[in-house]
């Protein structure tokens, strides 16, 4: 796989800055969303190989676009989606995993687990491929 687009979706400008950084120092290209409208708008329009997606945003929460990607995959495809959250209760991680999230990282975090995770996410594309896209 060439570079891997990355779409970044959480509300706080600050913290996107600083993740979208380091995302783009590993080696991948990002797109930034600051709501979850405008996620999905993006998921749609710019394929993206790995969603992170915080929770708690204007819009659509970060489980409604999680539930739209995997009701309606975009492009017919499976996206692997991390959710990257302060919202730490057990009952937070359950609802994320119950809607399928691939993988659920609490902030604050290390930039360095959220690029293994992507990196992690990109190893399991393939297994998640269609016959049509084999």
């Amino acid at each position: 796989m060439d570079k891997v687009k990355v779409l970044l979706a959480d509300d706080e400008p600050d913290i996107v800055n600083m993740m979208a950084k380091k995302v783009s120092e590993a080696g991948n290209d990002v797109v930034i969303a600051y709501d979850g409208t405008d996620a999905w708008r993006k998921i749609e329009s710019e394929h993206p190989d790995v969603v992170l997606l915080d929770i708690n945003m204007p819009g659509m929460t970060g489980y409604e676009v999680l539930q739209k990607i995997r009701k309606t995959p975009p492009h017919g495809k499976w996206i692997p989606v991390i959710i990257v959250s302060a919202r730490t209760e057990l009952n937070d991680l359950q609802q994320g995993f119950d809607l399928e999230a691939d993988h659920y990282i609490t902030k604050p975090c290390a930039m360095s687990d959220v690029i293994k995770a992507i990196k992690l996410m990109i190893q399991l594309i393939p297994r998640h491929k269609s016959k049509e896209e084999l």
